[in-house]
Order: structure tokens, then sequence, then C-alpha cells
């Protein structure tokens, strides 16, 4: 199967994709990798023998197959591949790209070390050309996930697998080239009248002597004529690398990129020697104007665009992290066909496709960095054991070296996203208020530092601090744009806060498994149909996808898409009134339970375009009744691959397992049931990496079964390489060794810290909602004196084994009230009656075993004298 393997890579080289000439080759290295998980000795050595070692191919993930469970692997794990160079390589440079990889990257040829990159979300790449030679080479990549206490991110509320999860690519260039996302491509002035374009090109000379050569550029419009050019001579020393700026004449009536009409421009750019061209690079860009204000809001174009979006995570069912590019254009068209117009990328760079699919189906996009921390200010190394963590380092030896962590993935994040048009702001960072007290100062300065850097790699984009709704974060100091968080969004001294803002997140809350609610969720942002000031530039939905996270299903499971690609109700409620632009929404006639006759099974599409993991299809598996009508029954089912290539996460086969939770927090019975059935309804990714046709099968017993067929293009076919059939890879959960709690069982007594808060009612700004769990006890919430039922809610924004609730009251008064908890907002357990005491203490703490997937903490007055300095509460996860 290997020989077939180089014989497919020598075939790509020839039939390289489009944008690229004949003097520069792209070559996909997705297909026919080993690989091993641990850390195995000697497995860089090229005479290493790895015949035991699994068959896998790119995208891949450590947790493979993946179905949102809170825990994963954390440790090494190896890849190894053969690469056949040509001859014809010979005196070229060879560099290899990786769009991702998560977290710790080191690259060996032919058993020595190429390199290292540390950093999970950004693309990078190495110069392999003085490693190889004519003939057969062994790469071998060594990967690990384990938290680093320099290394952003130090927490979040997402899952953290290791793995080569993105796609590999091998560039073969001239010595006198453009390095790989070398080009920068934008509009100085754009108007509907006319725009100017612009562009920065880099430039390396690999050879021994200087030389002179012709840089010539080919401004394509969107019908593919020639709108303008642009040359320059350019003396490169020996070893050299140079930037250079190219002007272009402007051009007039520009077809400038919206949502609306996603048009984009193509660079070609030529390096001519001689009069022979030695390399051609190609790049897609978008001319548009974006500004944002403080009191009016954002303008597109010159025209005022209230931002309406959602924010999306990476990881679909089964296949995790590990999703093609044709999976991440489906989750870009979801969001588009509710009537959104943008998404943040919460809150990591996304995959360089993510961008892309942006741009071509026109959603704005605001790309984040994976600078963040989730509350509790847990131990160092607590990323690892899924717990949270301050987002800036608390030992002040990790600092500096984490600063520079930070600023490195910054850049390499601009450098690969910047030429697309979508991109509206680089968000630095996602509520970095999480962290220790005495590391605010350093955080904002951070921030500020970012700022400048952002600005310096792109002059054309403003920058924003993301989630900044605590501590002042929202005002750091260089006039960004404030994303606003949650309860952000409602917090009194926030509103018209004197410089661009946004809502990033609303409606955080438990919407459980699909089908879910037939509501907007709107939460702080009040009406967001009518709550829309001129001061503020739009609001964007948490979240648009269920997703896997260390912090359990209560967070995991509150997009209005579930974490298998299917709707919940939601999802048709922002349809009707976003996309459709109904006056109110009217709740669809939903399925209902009847008799089960036949499974009937759909696919996105029956043409998988390439089998390089870069494209699939999506399954969709429906009950129906003998009418051929949806019914919510919930019958197992299973696909099989009848014959023919392909694979699911789970390998040949996949079964469905009816179940139903009851809360959001509530874990299901066993590894089966997070394969889900629900509403008579389930999907799945399915993809091939050989050439052929496929039969897939869904079955039920006593129901009538249903068949597919899927053909995948390119080479080489299945039967060439001899109908390998992929390994089946039974889904289990893991499960993580847990860490011996603590005496008392509080070793974090800081879970309230910041988080977000509702009241009954503040009395005003000095005394919001926000002053009870500040970390300052000088500052307190007071309710409205109108308000005769005074109360104080808290969300933990996860699920907690809560053993520790501390009140601080500013006075020395016989405050009465009574402590309740909940898993869901909605069903409240008492766990301290203080209704009719007369005790007068200022700090008043119980402590228990209160519940063990506990999300909410409330305080209600039962008298009118009422107000909180500080809550703390204390648990473990």
């Amino acid at each position: 199967m290997m020989k077939k393997g180089l014989l497919f890579l020598m075939f790509t080289l020839l039939v390289v994709g489009a944008g690229w000439s004949q003097e520069r080759q792209r070559v996909c290295l997705n297909r026919e990798w080993k690989f091993m998980l641990g850390n195995v000795k000697e497995a860089a050595e090229s005479a290493y023998a790895d015949q035991e070692w699994s068959d896998i191919h790119l995208p891949h993930s450590f947790s493979i197959p993946y179905f949102m469970w809170r825990d994963v692997y954390h440790g090494y794990g190896w890849y190894r591949k053969h690469i056949s160079v040509p001859t014809a390589w010979v005196g070229k440079r060879i560099f290899i790209e990786f769009e991702g990889s998560f977290i710790d990257t080191e690259v060996f040829v032919n058993g020595t070390k190429v390199g290292r990159h540390v950093g999970g979300y950004t693309s990078f790449d190495f110069d392999l050309s003085s490693y190889l030679h004519a003939g057969d080479n062994v790469l071998a990549v060594r990967v690990n996930n384990l938290w680093n206490a320099q290394v952003a991110p130090r927490s979040g509320d997402h899952q953290f697998s290791g793995g080569i999860y993105r796609d590999v690519w091998l560039h073969v260039t001239s010595p006198v080239h453009i390095p790989v996302c070398g080009t920068f491509f934008y509009g100085k002035e754009v108007s509907t009248a006319t725009a100017t374009p612009e562009a920065q090109i880099e430039l390396a000379n690999d050879m021994a002597e200087g030389q002179v050569v012709k840089v010539h550029t080919d401004i394509l419009s969107p019908a593919g004529t020639v709108a303008c050019s642009a040359d320059t001579e350019v003396t490169l020393a020996a070893g050299a690398r140079k930037c250079i700026t190219q002007q272009f004449p402007a051009i007039k009536k520009p077809k400038l990129w919206s949502p609306e009409t996603p048009s984009r421009y193509s660079a070609v750019t030529t390096i001519l020697q001689d009069g022979k061209v030695i390399d051609r690079y190609t790049t897609r860009f978008g001319l548009r104007s974006m500004v944002w204000t403080a009191d009016k809001g954002f303008f597109l174009n010159g025209k005022h665009y209230y931002l309406l979006g959602a924010n999306v995570h990476q990881d679909q069912a089964g296949w995790g992290d590990a999703v093609t590019n044709a999976a991440i254009v489906r989750d870009v068209q979801l969001i588009k066909d509710a009537g959104f117009n943008c998404i943040r990328g919460s809150h990591y760079p996304h995959d360089p496709a993510f961008a892309e699919a942006c741009d071509s189906l026109g959603i704005i996009f605001f790309s984040e960095m994976n600078f963040w921390g989730t509350g509790g200010h847990g131990e160092e190394g607590a990323w690892g054991e899924g717990a949270p963590a301050s987002a800036y380092p608390t030992i002040e030896a990790d600092q500096k070296p984490f600063e520079q962590s930070v600023l490195q993935q910054l850049k390499e994040e601009i450098r690969s996203l910047r030429n697309s048009p979508s991109i509206a702001a680089w968000s630095l960072c996602n509520e970095v208020f999480f962290c220790t007290t005495p590391t605010d100062e350093k955080v904002k300065n951070l921030l500020n530092l970012e700022t400048d850097s952002a600005r310096a790699w792109d002059r054309t984009r403003e920058v924003a601090i993301g989630g900044c709704q605590r501590k002042g974060f929202d005002k750091p100091g260089k006039n960004q744009i404030a994303f606003y968080n949650g309860d952000g969004a409602a917090i009194p001294e926030l509103q018209n806060p004197g410089v661009p803002n946004l809502v990033s997140e609303y409606g955080a809350d438990f919407t459980w498994d699909r089908p879910g609610f037939f509501d907007p969720r709107w939460e702080d942002v009040g009406d967001g149909m009518t709550n829309r000031p001129a001061w503020r530039s739009g609001q964007v939905i948490w979240c648009g996808f269920d997703h896997g996270t260390v912090a359990g299903y209560g967070l995991a499971k509150t997009g209005i898409i579930d974490y298998f690609r299917l709707p919940k109700r939601s999802y048709y409620w922002y349809q009707q009134m976003y996309r459709d632009g109904k006056a109110q929404a009217v709740e669809p006639e939903w399925p209902q339970e009847g008799t089960p006759v036949k499974v009937k099974l759909e696919a996105s599409k029956t043409t998988i375009a390439a089998c390089d993991g870069t494209d699939d299809v999506q399954l969709v598996v429906t009950i129906l009744d003998a009418d051929g009508k949806h019914i919510s029954n919930n019958c197992p089912v299973t696909l099989d691959i009848v014959s023919g290539p392909g694979e699911f996460p789970t390998g040949r086969s996949i079964t469905f397992t009816p179940y139903t939770l009851t809360n959001p927090t509530e874990v299901a019975r066993d590894e089966a049931t997070d394969i889900r059935i629900i509403e008579g309804q389930a999907a799945i990714a399915f993809r091939s990496y050989y050439a052929g046709t496929t039969t897939v099968r869904a079955s039920s017993e006593g129901l009538e079964s249903s068949e597919i067929t899927l053909v995948t293009q390119g080479s080489p076919t299945w039967a060439e390489a001899g109908n390998p059939v992929c390994e089946n890879r039974p889904y289990k959960r893991f499960v993580r060794a847990k860490k011996e709690e603590k005496k008392g069982g509080d070793f974090r007594f800081t879970l309230a810290s910041h988080r977000p808060t509702w009241t009954s009612s503040d009395k005003s700004t000095d005394y919001s909602k926000a002053k009870a769990n500040d970390e300052n006890p000088e500052s307190y919430w007071k309710p409205a004196k109108k308000d005769k039922n005074p109360w104080w809610l808290l969300s933990l924004e996860a699920a907690y084994n809560v053993k520790r609730i501390e009140l601080v009251f500013p006075q020395a008064k016989a405050y009465r009230y009574v402590i309740e908890v909940s898993e869901d907002k909605e069903h409240w357990t008492l766990v301290d009656d203080q209704s009719t005491t007369t005790t007068t203490d200022k700090v008043r703490t119980i402590e228990g075993d209160f519940g063990k997937n506990i999300g909410f903490v409330r305080v209600r007055f039962t008298s009118r004298l009422a107000e909180l300095s500080e809550v703390r509460v204390g648990g473990v996860q």
C-alpha cells in the first residue's frame, strides 16, 4: 500500500492544484501515514519498524472517535510517512506546511530533527531542503498535547485533543521564491467609486550569490480579466529575505466584498529572472472598507451594518477537531442559512479553510487569539486536569515566555489569514479577566503589546478585546473594540461605553439536547430584535454548535445546532426572523411519535471531489412512517459500508443509540448513548481516502433499510491500492485518573469571581450586580429601593461539586436570606435557610456537599435589607 501512496504523490506533483504554476508545486500530504499513541523510543529513525502502527490519514486526532466527552488523552503521539523525492527536485527548495497541529510539534527527516513548533491553532512551516535526498525519505512527527504553563491557551471551555488535525502541504519552489503565506494584498482607499490596491510581498533568495529579479503582478477581477498590474525590480543579496511594497493604479467601480456580494480579486505574482519565470504565486483577496465607531456602530463599504452573528467552535461529532475543509464549509453555510451575517471564531485561530469559507460564502469573521481563561484560578497544571486556570501565568518565571508565546501565535495567525476580506477585526483574547488579581496590570500591558503588534503586522484592520466585561479590560489603553460577553451586555456601566463595542456572547443558556426550544434565548441582550442601540455594533449568540469541552455537558450543549450538525428548534426561530425577515416567528410542525416503518438515508452530496482528506459527505438518517413522514421515534440505527472505500470515525460501521437526557448536565448512561439518535434523526460525516464507489446501508431491526451510493474521485483507486479496509475504532470514553481531592474538597475557592450574574434589580451603576463577585469587598451590590423581593444569581459557567459558599456583607447587620443551588437555573435546591436569623456577622460561610453538577447559586433575601459585598464559592469539577 505504501508504494501506491508514493505513486500517488508523484502523480499529484504533475496535476497540482489551480493557481500554482509548473515553477511552483503544492502537494497535499494528508494520505497514508503511520500512527502510534505514546512516546515511542527511536521512532524518528528511518529504519524504525512501524509495521504494527495504525494506518491513518489526515486530518487526524489522538481522540478519534470523539463524541463530546469531557476527558481526552493527554500525552504523546507519533506520525510517520515515506516521501519519494524525484531527481527534478534537486536544487529546489522544499517546505512542509502544517495548517494546525496541537500543541507541541517536532519534525524529523531521515532521523534528523528539523525543528519544533509550539502552538496549537496556527499555520507553520519548515524548510526540508537540506534534509531530503532523491529517492525514499522518512518524515516523522512527534506531537504532544500536554499542558504548558508558558504556552497559550492555559485554559478554555473546549477540548484539547492532540494530533495533526489540519491539512499538511509540501511546497516545492525555486531558490528565489515567495515564502509560504508571503503575500498581503489590500485596498488603501476603498469606496464604491474607486479602490487602490496595494501589496506587501516577501521575497527569499536561498542562493549563495546575489540575484536581480523582476516581480510582476497582475490583479484579476472577479470575472478573470486584468484589472491592473505592477512591476518592481528587486536586488536580493545572498541568503536575503526582503519585503517589498507594490502599488497599483486605482480600480474604478470595484467589485466590493460583502456578505451579499462576496466578490474577490486574484493577484498573480510572478518572479522573473532574465525573462524566465522562476516562481508564481496566486493570492485571493477582497476589496472592502470596514469602519468601527463608538457612537454609530459598524460600517461596511460606507453603509451602516448591524452585525448578527454566532460563535463557532471547530469540532464535530466523531472526528473531533480533525474535520475536513468540506465540513467547515457546511458549518459556515449552516450559520449563513439561519440568517446570520457574521461569525466569531471562538476562541482560537481557525483553520485557513474556515476563513476561506467565510470569504466565499459571505460571512463577516472575527478571528480570535487563543489567549483566555475560564475562571476558578486553578492550580498550575490544571489545564490537563480539565479544570479552570488563570489566563496569565501565576509564576513569574513563566510570564515572559508566555507573552512570547502569545505574540508568536498572533503573528502566525495574522500572517496566514490576512488576505481574507471577511475578517473584520483581530480579537486578541477571551475573558482574560479570569486571571489572578496581582497579574491584572501585566495582562493589560500584554493586551496593549498585542495591539501594537497586530497594527504593525496588519495596519488595515482594527483589534478587539474579547470578553472584556470585568476589571476594566474593555479600556486597557489602546482604543480597541470592546467585545462584551454574557451579562456584559446588561451591566449598567458598560452601556454606551465610549469605545466601539459588540455583544460577542449572549444566550449562553442550557438548551439541552436537540430539539431544544423555539425561541432566541436572548438572555441579557434583551429583545435582540428591538434592543439595538446606535452605539452597539451588533450581537453574537453563544453559540452556533454544541462542542466538546473539559467543562462537561453543561457548557457543551449550548448551541442552536447539535454536535452532529442537526439544527435545534431555536435555529429555525432565527431563520424565520433573521433570514426570512418575518415580523413574528411561527412555530413549525415538529415530528411526532408514530409507527416506524422505514429508515431513510440521505447525503449532503453523492460525489467526494478528492480522496485527500479535504472533502467528505454528511449523511443523515431519518425514521419514517408508512406515509414517508419523519416521525420522532428513536429506533437504533446502524450505518454499514457494504462495499467500496471509506470510513466513519468509528471505522466501517457506526450505530446510533436512542437516549434523551432530562437535563443538560446529566451524563449519558454509557459510551453507546453518546452516539445518539434524537427526535427520529441522526447524522455523521463520511470520508474516503481512496477513489471508487461506496455503498452505505442504514438499517434498524424490523424496519425497511435504505442504501446510498457515493463516488469518490481522485487517485489512487481503492482497487489499485488493494482494497484496504480501515481498522475498526470502537468508541470508548477516555477515563482520566482522578486527582486526589484536597482536604475539605476546596482547592478552588474562587469559582464565583467575575462570573456572569443576574439580579432582581440594581440600585445604580455604583451598586451593580457585578460588584458582588469582583474580588473587592469594598464594593457591593444593592437592589433598587422599590424592589420587594431582591435576589442575586450567579452562573458558575460549568458543572461543579460545590462544597463551600461564603457571603460577605458590607455591614454588620441581621441580613436574612436563603441560598439555593441549581443544575439548570430552573430547578432549585435549598442549601441554607437564614430567613429568621438574628446573627449580624459580616462574613457567613456554609460547608457541605451541595451537589455534584451545580451550575448556579442564588441568594434570595427575605427582608428589605439586602446587599452583598462578595460571594465566594468553592468546589471541585
